[in-house]
């Protein structure tokens, strides 16, 4: 059965309490700087031979100790009451997972999701233990594109476990600032929850920034006849589904955890902390549906002005093919004027004997004659019809 832990309510710790926890500014009485959890942050190093990132124990907030196995931290967790076991994990193997089933009472179908990856942003609670799927998200500056990564979050009455699949989020930095602030981490694994929550929401930021700046560049290109814009326009709008489907679920899941805060005793300050969370995510929510809407629009537009431009090339072929027709009518019809006095002229420069007009003393003047005759009527003829 999940452990369970006694902990010092609110009042007790006083009304007067101030936390130094407040995103990314810590304040209070560090404590000594721990193992870091970004060593295997980066798909750059190789993927080490053992899965456990980091594992600490904590007590009244402060650390106690680190052990290095997964055994070593069980025997402690029983060894000392009332305190909180942090395990953080990359990709573990199924017999660690299995272990920690074991020994927390873990439920099996959170495993294997823990285990398979791929799943939904989602929270359930499984008897005493609650299960949180979170899409953490970075923006990669150098390719322009927006990475995913996948953690799940394991919390019970004594103990958190983070498995981490992908990059993000750092973990470590996290695990910093909450020793840095020993009355919230004081709090428990719920504490713990909330941290990295807020740390993934803050991870979106640099993301919504980044995806702000390419949707300004792709308007630049697109009214600039970019040709490639097309492709990028839709990457990036795959890259925003999936950005949609990381922060659309967060919503529900926030406002299913401030909805239990009668019921499970959460502290007033953890309170106020999940609802600046929550705020955080909705807008975040709402500006990648703006995304993925600006897309769509810039979509079309580009479609638009790729027609557009199709249609004023077809029109300028259009028109040379015209002015060309005008051309071969010109020359065919001084063609076929000039082909009149060679007709005429062909046939009397044949000298037959028995040519009645070689004899008529009036046959040159009729020939020529013959030859105005034709050539001014044809050029009349092709004059009304706007050939000449």
């Amino acid at each position: 059965m999940p452990r369970r832990q006694e902990r010092t309510s609110g009042d007790e710790v006083g009304g007067a309490r101030r936390y130094a926890w407040r995103r990314g500014t810590p304040t209070g009485r560090p404590s000594d700087p721990p193992p870091t959890e970004s060593a295997t942050d980066t798909s750059s190093v190789q993927e080490p031979m053992d899965s456990i990132v980091h594992t600490a124990l904590y007590r009244d907030g402060l650390r106690v100790a680190n052990p290095e196995t997964l055994t070593d931290t069980y025997r402690q967790l029983r060894e000392h009451p009332h305190t909180t076991a942090w395990i953080g994990l990359a990709r573990p193997t199924e017999a660690e997972l299995k272990s920690l089933a074991a020994e927390f009472d873990l439920h099996e179908l959170a495993v294997e999701d823990a285990l398979e990856a791929h799943q939904r942003p989602k929270l359930e609670r499984y008897g005493e233990t609650l299960f949180v799927v979170l899409r953490a998200a970075r923006y990669l500056d150098a390719s322009e594109e927006v990475d995913f990564g996948e953690l799940h979050v394991f919390v019970g009455a004594d103990f958190v476990i983070t498995v981490r699949h992908g990059a993000a989020p750092d973990l470590s930095a996290v695990r910093r600032r909450m020793e840095a602030s020993p009355e919230l981490l004081g709090l428990g694994p719920e504490a713990i929850l909330y941290a990295i929550l807020d740390a993934v929401v803050d991870g979106y930021v640099p993301v919504v920034d980044g995806v702000q700046n390419d949707i300004d560049e792709i308007e630049t290109e697109v009214f600039s006849g970019a040709p490639e814009v097309s492709r990028r326009i839709y990457e990036l709008s795959r890259e925003m589904v999936e950005f949609q489907r990381a922060t659309r679920p967060l919503v529900g899941m926030l406002h299913a955890l401030m909805a239990g805060f009668a019921k499970y005793g959460t502290d007033e300050e953890l309170q106020r902390y999940l609802r600046d969370v929550a705020d955080h995510v909705t807008h975040t929510s709402e500006r990648v549906d703006g995304f993925r809407q600006a897309l769509a629009d810039i979509l079309t537009v580009n479609a638009t002005l790729v027609t557009q431009q199709q249609n004023a090339e077809m029109r300028a072929l259009a028109e040379a093919g015209f002015e060309q027709n005008e051309e071969i009518k010109k020359i065919s019809s001084w063609a076929a004027i000039l082909f009149a006095p060679t007709l005429v002229g062909t046939i009397y420069g044949m000298n037959f004997e028995n040519m009645p007009e070689l004899g008529w003393s009036f046959g040159y003047p009729f020939a020529i004659g013959l030859m105005g005759v034709v050539c001014v009527s044809l050029y009349f003829v092709f004059k009304r019809r706007d050939w000449l």
